[in-house]
C-alpha cells in the first residue's frame, strides 16, 4: 500500500509544481504586457516631442523673422533720427540768421 499512497503524493506535487510555474508563467506574461505597454506610451511621448519639437521650430523661425525685420525697421528710424538732428541745426543756423537780418 505504500506505492499507492506515494501516487496520490507524486500527483499533487506534480499538480503543485505545474501550478506554480502557471503562476509564474502568468506573471512573466503581465509583465511583459507592462513593458509593451510602457513601451508603447513611451513612442507616444517621443511623438509628442517631436510635433512640439517641429512647432517650437517654426516659432523660433518666426521669431528670427521678426528680429530681422526689427533690426531693418531701427536702421531706418536711426537714419530718420539724424536727417531730423541735421535738419534742426539746420534750422536753428536759419533762425538765426533771420534774427540778424531782422535788427
Amino acid at each position: 500500500m505504500a506505492s499507492a499512497d506515494a501516487q496520490p503524493r507524486f500527483g499533487q506535487s506534480v499538480k503543485g509544481l505545474l501550478s506554480d510555474k502557471v503562476g509564474s508563467c502568468s506573471g512573466d506574461v503581465i509583465a511583459l504586457t507592462r513593458q509593451v505597454l510602457k513601451g508603447s506610451r513611451s513612442q507616444e511621448l517621443l511623438g509628442q516631442a517631436a510635433r512640439n519639437m517641429v512647432i517650437q521650430e517654426d516659432a523660433i523661425l518666426h521669431s528670427e523673422d521678426s528680429l530681422r525685420k526689427m533690426s531693418i525697421i531701427t536702421t531706418h528710424l536711426q537714419y530718420q533720427q539724424e536727417a531730423i538732428q541735421k535738419n534742426v541745426e539746420h534750422s536753428k543756423h536759419l533762425q538765426d540768421q533771420l534774427r540778424h537780418l531782422l535788427k
